[in-house]
């Protein structure tokens, strides 16, 4: 395919298809290696037949010429493409072709369009293509996959194309503050985001529902092979025939997301002077200071480029000032006479926002300085010692948060809430309406959920709705303030639009760093439950986490643990909310087509007993990688 071909010549070439405004004929089809596909090629004769045709059934129409000629003979080696007609998703269908249309609205007209997908038949040739593709993602050689790397673009041209140019506006349109913090506001504020969102959706749904479907079903089902045929290409993930993935990052791997994450940020500041900023500091007052200098200086200065002056040292700074600085600071950040952060009571390793951050009276402002130092971080491609609770990243990825994360912030208040899902409310004689207590800037008060909550009682048809929205107060609600400074500080740095491509696994390895797990002082700090060390599963188990890559250990880490980091002494000294605690295996005797589960207050995983190894090792893999969307959680 050439690079500056467009998608409709791309398609074209692949598909080799003459489009007529009554009869779809395949001039030239593919067929894929060994396939038993076996589609006959169209003569010359042929052509010049369906041309005529073409012209015939255009001027009963009365339409005088067709929509798009595509001068395609088979004696030519280059198909002589006319690459400066319209696309193949603007040809109007076969049935509207009789009928003028005499709506004017752009809008109106859009709803007649035909999908490329729905113009070409080619099921045939895509379920040969997947049969293919799953051969190829055993094989030890990656490079083997770029054989059928035309044919994938292809596909994905074809059954994206039916995304709207309102789509593409909004994705690279700049957001507003509002907007920016829109998922943290109160809930009245937050539903007219979320109507207007489900309006545009409900608009757009049934022309992509079909096509999104199709290229998700497979991106998912060849996602291991994607991902290899992605790492080696040359070409920008937005730019490519894979724009498409960049509304659907899940099916990307960490290091894919990345590159085009930081391809992204360059864009975003392409012709900008980066110029030197002093930043002038004791190393005993590395955060008070640092505060000052840089607390009053604009967004765009802070994507200058830091120039850090230790005063009374003779160091110039290299870089390594800078790494020292931010290695200092991010420790500071977290020093309890701030008050602006506390720990998790679940790991005692993450942190999460202080709601008694108050009694600093100068919080609001430092919060949006430390949001401001955590983007910078990830903007100049720096690492932090900072391990934040799984609530709190989601917040910076604007997702919502659940109650399976309120396990690490309050366990007692997590268990009360699992109790009162399993069991039915009126055996357990609860009076519940939807309201809550919340405690915010020292002051408790009851708070409602809902208009007029506490005056509503809670159900068993309408707990679950309950139980979500009292740990989106209880987790949001109680800090809302202090997460919207710290917020505006961060999205003046990184745009939401681009950090959500992350999951909250993802975003902390962005921030922290892959750790280096030491596999054997995992094992011999390990505690099992119902299983032995010689048990099949176990062996299994372990076989299974040594053949994980470095991004797939640290993953598994933070499903177990709630973090990626790594002791300084070991796993030995690994601790959970009652103090040191090893990690464990739990023998989980329910059905064996449950994921591994895990309970990171307790480093504790829950694996059934599966019955092969490939099982087994496909299952973690899945809960590792799904657990932000709470697949794996108990």
């Amino acid at each position: 395919m050439e690079e500056g071909a467009t998608s409709t010549a791309s398609t074209t070439t692949v598909a080799g298809t003459t489009t007529s405004s009554d009869t779809r004929t395949a001039d030239t089809t593919p067929s894929l290696a060994d396939s038993g596909t076996s589609i006959s090629n169209t003569s010359t004769d042929d052509t010049s037949n369906a041309e005529a045709t073409t012209n015939a059934s255009a001027s009963e129409a009365g339409g005088g010429e067709t929509p798009m000629e595509i001068d395609d003979t088979s004696s030519s080696s280059d198909n002589n493409l006319n690459t400066d007609v319209p696309p193949l998703i603007d040809i109007p269908p076969d049935n509207k072709s009789t009928k003028p249309s005499t709506s004017k609205d752009p809008k109106e007209e859009e709803c007649f369009l035909e999908s490329l997908s729905d113009q070409l038949d080619l099921s045939q040739l895509w379920q040969t293509l997947s049969s293919c593709l799953r051969e190829l993602a055993d094989t030890p050689d990656h490079h083997a996959v770029l054989v059928l790397q035309p044919t994938v673009e292809a596909f994905f041209l074809v059954h994206a194309a039916a995304t709207t140019n309102t789509e593409k506006k909004k994705t690279n349109q700049k957001e507003t503050r509002q907007e920016q913090l829109a998922h943290i506001q109160e809930a009245a504020q937050t539903q007219q985001f979320l109507d207007q969102a489900n309006m545009t959706a409900s608009q757009t749904a049934d022309l992509l529902s079909q096509d999104t479907k199709k290229f998700l079903e497979f991106a998912e089902t060849h996602r291991t092979v994607l991902n290899q045929i992605l790492r080696q290409s040359t070409t920008h993930l937005a730019d490519g025939p894979f724009n498409v993935l960049v509304d659907h990052t899940r099916v990307l791997d960490f290091d894919i997301k990345r590159r085009y994450f930081r391809t992204e940020l360059e864009r975003l500041n392409e012709g900008m002077r980066r110029e030197d900023l002093a930043v002038h500091v004791r190393r005993e007052a590395v955060f008070e200071e640092s505060f000052r200098e840089l607390h009053r200086r604009s967004a765009e200065e802070w994507k200058n480029r830091f120039y850090i002056v230790f005063e009374g040292e003779e160091g110039q700074d290299a870089g390594g000032l800078l790494r020292e600085w931010y290695v200092i600071i991010s420790r500071e950040i977290f020093n309890p006479n701030y008050a602006l952060f506390k720990s998790s009571p679940g790991d005692r390793v993450t942190y999460t926002i202080n709601d008694f951050s108050h009694i600093n009276s100068n919080h609001l402002d430092y919060f949006k300085f430390v949001g401001r130092v955590i983007a910078k971080a990830i903007y100049d491609n720096k690492l932090l010692e900072c391990y934040f609770t799984r609530s709190f990243y989601k917040h910076i990825l604007a997702k919502d948060v659940r109650h399976q994360d309120m396990e690490s912030e309050d366990y007692e208040y997590f268990k009360g809430l699992d109790f009162l899902l399993e069991h039915d409310i009126a055996d357990l004689g609860y009076d519940l309406t939807y309201s809550t207590e919340i405690q915010e800037f020292g002051v408790t008060e009851v708070r409602d959920l809902i208009p007029n909550g506490r005056n509503i009682q809670v159900t068993d048809e309408n707990k679950k709705e309950y139980v979500r929205l009292v740990c989106q107060m209880k987790m949001t609600g109680a800090i809302r303030k202090q997460l919207a400074a710290f917020l505006e500080g961060f999205y003046d740095i990184i745009p939401r639009r681009l950090i959500s491509i992350f999951n909250e696994q993802e975003l902390e390895l962005l921030l922290s760093g892959l750790p280096d797990i030491n596999i054997d002082d995992l094992k011999a700090n390990s505690e099992y439950h119902k299983y032995t060390v010689t048990s099949l599963q176990i062996v299994w188990f372990w076989r299974a986490l040594r053949g994980f890559d470095q991004t797939d250990r640290a993953k598994f880490l933070q499903f177990v643990t709630g973090s990626s980091k790594v002791p300084l002494q070991g796993f030995g000294a690994l601790e959970g909310m009652n103090g040191a605690q090893k990690f464990q295996i739990h023998r989980d005797d329910r059905s064996t087509d449950r994921l591994p589960a895990a309970h990171t207050c307790f480093n504790q995983l829950d694996l059934p007993v599966y019955e092969t190894y490939d099982k087994l090792r496909n299952n973690l893999l899945k809960a590792i990688h799904e657990c932000s969307e709470g697949f794996g959680f108990a």
